[in-house]
Formats: C-alpha cells, structure tokens, sequence
C-alpha cells in the first residue's frame, strides 16, 4: 500500500466512521502530507474541523501533537525553551509541541502575532531555533491549522506571510441534511464516537515510498506554462491588489503531482492543476478595495481568472519514451 491511491484510499476508509463528507478535505491534506505542505481550515463553529484534523493524524499514525491556541500563549509554549535544573546547575532543553510529525494548531487566530511568528521558520525551513540554536523537526513535518471566520473579538487575523505558508486553505461548509442526518444516527448508536477511534492504517515508510512516486510524476511543459499563466493572472487582475505568490507557484506544482498520483497516474493533466486553482489563491489573494466596496467575494474572483485561462490543447502529446500519446480522438487529459 505504498502507492499515493492506497495510501488515500486506505485514509478516507479509516477516517470514514468519524468524518461524514469532506471527501475534498480528506484529499487536500493527503496532497500536503505527500509534498510537505501545510494546510489551514476554516470554518463556523461546531463543523468538526479539529475532528477531521485529529482523525486524519491517528490514520497517519504520525506523531502529533495539539495546540489550543490562546492569546496569553507565547513563543516558548509552541517551540520550548531552556529550563534550568537546580540539581545539575545545567541548563536542559525542554520541547515544545512543534516537535512533532503533525501539529494542529486549533484556533491558531486566537494567539497574537508574536506567538503565530514562531510557526514561520517551522513551516518554511521545519527547523526552529531557540536561544540561538536552530533545531531540526521530524520529518515528515506538517502543520493542520484551524479558525473560525465569524468571532473578532479576541482574534487576530494572519499576516499575509503566514497564510502564504500554508499550501492550501479549505473551508470547512455546514453539512447538507442528509449528511447531518447520518450525524445523528452515528451519534445516537455511539455516543463515544470520536476521533481516538480512528486506527492507524499508514506507517512512515509507506508514507516515504508514496512520497518518491509522487516526485516522479511527470509534468508536461505546456502544464507548467498553464500554471504559471494562473499565476500570472491573478497578479494582473484589476480586482486583486496582490496576487499569488512563486509559493502559489510550486504549491500548483507539487500539488497536481500528488492528485495525478493518487488518481493512479504518472502524469499531471490541466484538471489536476484547476481542481487546486480555488485552496492555492483564496488565502492568498487579497482584493481591492474597489473590489471589498462591491462585494466581491475572493472565490467569485478567483472562478472568473480561472475561466479567462487558456488550458492545454486537448491534442497534447507527452515523452514518447516515458509517457502516453494523446490517441487520435481523444486525450489522456481528459478527468476519469
């Protein structure tokens, strides 16, 4: 079960009696964990957003840590510190929570600036220094972090260096009645019924094999063009004052590399790279205030730059010595 598709699969079926819908979720944070990313969660209180990020952490059975952040936390409480031991006169390094394969950082709006900027250097370099040693992280290494959209009292809202950090953000949407419905059910026949249940199914060498497979997936270079014209789009559109950054850039990259994989295939199609276009921009996009002044939701923009992007030709060829020709017809681009 070293493939990405087994690893994928194997999670979703693990997590499947705790997490009802979120299938589009349960992916986001395979494609991040098989590309070292990190991913951000948002969402109205009571849509099990730490649910689905402490499932998915036992079906990894990676170690994790979680963090309930607060505004009276600092630095010292997410990375650690020196402590002095009297009876040895010696000062010992005492681990914060960061030192662990995936942290969840719950509510991460709720600490201040200064303690959200000692996440910075884990999630660019998964290093951390403290007291002017710099310290390795285990790999892999992972931060799910999540925030309400609707409390401001209390909440201080990430600096745009710290969203671009995260590979992709999902919003986390009211279930559906059927989907609530089949809540209740679960919970009426097993009130216990949480995240703890959830048994292990990966170990870290299928994950590190998963891992190589997704590296080599081919990208063909008219997909590496139509990534960077979305990129570029965004940076000129008038509604948008910023647009995404070269991490947006390789986050399309590693990202389609990994869905292509986990659909089974060792090549990226134009699908792989549009699927991602609304978690790669929405949290790192920021509108005019034009834009802000005419209610134009982020999302609204980013499917309108979308549809004025050309993809790839359907009649797009691949190496012949190590990739599949578009048949006569038809095309190896088009989505199973």
């Amino acid at each position: 079960m070293s493939s990405p598709e087994g690893v994928y699969e194997a999670i979703c079926e693990a997590t499947s009696g705790v997490v009802v819908g979120n299938e589009d979720i349960l992916e986001g944070l395979t494609i991040a964990l098989l590309t070292d990313g990190h991913v951000l969660l948002e969402g109205v209180p009571g849509v099990a957003k730490t649910t689905i990020a402490n499932a998915f952490a036992q079906a990894t059975g990676l170690s994790y840590s979680r963090v309930q952040m607060t505004p009276d936390m600092v630095p010292a409480d997410i990375v650690g510190t020196n402590v002095y031991r009297q009876a040895t006169g010696e000062f010992q390094l005492r681990k914060g929570p960061v030192f662990a394969n995936l942290v969840v950082a719950d509510e991460i709006n709720r600490a201040t600036p200064k303690t959200q900027s000692a996440l910075l250097e884990a999630m660019e370099e998964s290093t951390v220094t403290i007291d002017g040693e710099t310290l390795s992280l285990p790999a892999p290494f992972m931060v799910i972090a999540t925030q309400n959209p609707i409390e401001m009292e209390g909440v201080f809202e990430l600096p745009e260096a710290q969203r671009d950090r995260f590979q992709f953000k999902y919003t986390v949407d009211i279930p559906d009645r059927a989907e609530e419905r089949e809540v209740l059910n679960r919970f009426d026949s097993a009130p216990a019924l949480d995240a703890e249940t959830v048994s292990q199914v990966v170990d870290s060498d299928e994950l590190a094999a998963a891992q190589d497979v997704v590296t080599d997936v081919f990208v063909a270079e008219p997909v590496k063009e139509y990534i960077l014209d979305l990129v570029a789009a965004t940076r000129e559109a008038a509604t948008l004052q910023y647009g995404g950054s070269p991490r947006a850039t390789l986050a399309f990259l590693r990202g389609s590399k990994a869905r292509a994989a986990i659909r089974g295939r060792s090549y990226v199609i134009p699908d792989d790279v549009k699927a991602l276009t609304e978690p790669v921009f929405v949290h790192r996009v920021i509108r005019t205030t034009d834009a802000e002044l005419a209610d134009q939701s982020v999302t609204a923009i980013i499917e309108e730059i979308v549809d004025g992007v050309m993809p790839p030709s359907a009649d797009l060829e691949f190496d012949a010595n190590s990739q599949p020709q578009a048949p006569d017809g038809g095309s190896e681009l088009d989505e199973e």
